[in-house]
C-alpha cells in the first residue's frame, strides 16, 4: 500500500491530468452520455437517504465481532475482536462511490451482478437498490461480518441479494461454474476484496467467460499500491478490454465491440 503522502500526491496528478467531470473535450458519445447523465446525477433517490442512516449506525456500533481476515493475498489471518464502528470507518466504500455504483446499476438494469467484498452489506445494497429484480451475488470471507450484513440486508428489506461466505479463492470458481452451466452471464461486476496483482489479475480472467458486450466490471483501489496500478495496467491492455474509466479510486470496465479502438479515460470526478 502507498504511504498516504504518496497517494496524496498522485491523486493530486490525477487531478491535473483527468478530463473535465462535465464532459467537455470527450469525444466518444458512449462515455459522454455516461458521465453527463451517471457520472453527474445529482439528483436524490430514495434508497440513499436509509443507507446513510445505516452507515451512521455502523459507523457508531460498538459491538465486538470476532474477525477472521483473509485479507490482501488471500493470508487468512486468525481470528481477532474488533469494534463493528471501527470495521466500517476504514473499510466501508464512501458514499460518493457507492451511489455511483447505485445510479449505474439504475441506468443498465444488469440482470446478473457479482460483488467480490461485501463487509456490512452497504454497498450491496446500493447495488441492489439499483434493479431491485436482479440477483445480486455478494461474497464475504468473514462470517461474522456475513451475520452483520445479512441482518442489514432483512432490515433494508433487500430480497434480491444470495451472500456467499468464503475465501473468494475457493467460492469464486464455484460460482462461475454455477452460473456458466446454467448460461448465466454476469452483467454488473465489483470487485473489492483481495487488493493484490496476481489475486485481481486471477479474478479477472476467471470472470472473462461470463462476460459480454454490455457487460462492465469496476474495480477498487486501483492506485492504491504499485501492485493495483500494474494490476489495472494488465487489465487495460488486456484484448477483450474494448474501453476503460479511471475515476482514481475506481476504475470502469467495458466490453463494447462498436469501440474500434481501444480507448482508456481518465476523468475528474
Amino acid at each position: 500500500m502507498f504511504s498516504k503522502y504518496t497517494l496524496a500526491r498522485k491523486y493530486l496528478q490525477y487531478r491535473k491530468n483527468a478530463l473535465n467531470g462535465k464532459g467537455h473535450g470527450i469525444h466518444s458519445p458512449f462515455v459522454y452520455s455516461f458521465v453527463r447523465e451517471v457520472l453527474r446525477d445529482k439528483r436524490t433517490y430514495p434508497c440513499y437517504q436509509p443507507l446513510a442512516a445505516l452507515r451512521r449506525i455502523l459507523a457508531t456500533d460498538e459491538r465486538s465481532i470476532d474477525v477472521q481476515d483473509f485479507g490482501a493475498g488471500s493470508r487468512v489471518i486468525p481470528s481477532n475482536t474488533r469494534r463493528i464502528g471501527d470495521i466500517a470507518k476504514s473499510s466501508l466504500k464512501p458514499k460518493k462511490y457507492s451511489r455511483l455504483l447505485f445510479r449505474m446499476v439504475q441506468q443498465m438494469q444488469p440482470a446478473t451482478i457479482l460483488e467480490l467484498g461485501t463487509c456490512f452489506g452497504v454497498t450491496t445494497a446500493y447495488l441492489a437498490s439499483g434493479h431491485k429484480n436482479a440477483t445480486v451475488y455478494t461474497m464475504e470471507g468473514a462470517p461474522a461480518i456475513a451475520e452483520v450484513a445479512r441482518h442489514n440486508f432483512s432490515e433494508l428489506g433487500l430480497h434480491n441479494i444470495k451472500l456467499i461466505e468464503g475465501n473468494f479463492d475457493m467460492k469464486l470458481p464455484e460460482l462461475t461454474k454455477k452460473l456458466g452451466l446454467q448460461g448465466v452471464p454476469l452483467d454488473f461486476v465489483f470487485i473489492d476484496g483481495n487488493h493484490r496483482k496476481e489475486p485481481t489479475l486471477r479474478y479477472f480472467q476467471e470472470l472473462l467467460p461470463l462476460l459480454q458486450e454490455d457487460s462492465v466490471i469496476i474495480f477498487d483501489d486501483i492506485h492504491w499500491s504499485s501492485e493495483m496500478e500494474e494490476a489495472w495496467a494488465a487489465i487495460k491492455a488486456s484484448a477483450a478490454v474494448t474501453l476503460t474509466i479511471d475515476l482514481f479510486f475506481i476504475g470502469i470496465v467495458f466490453f463494447r465491440k462498436e469501440n474500434k479502438v481501444k480507448q482508456d479515460f481518465t476523468i475528474q470526478f
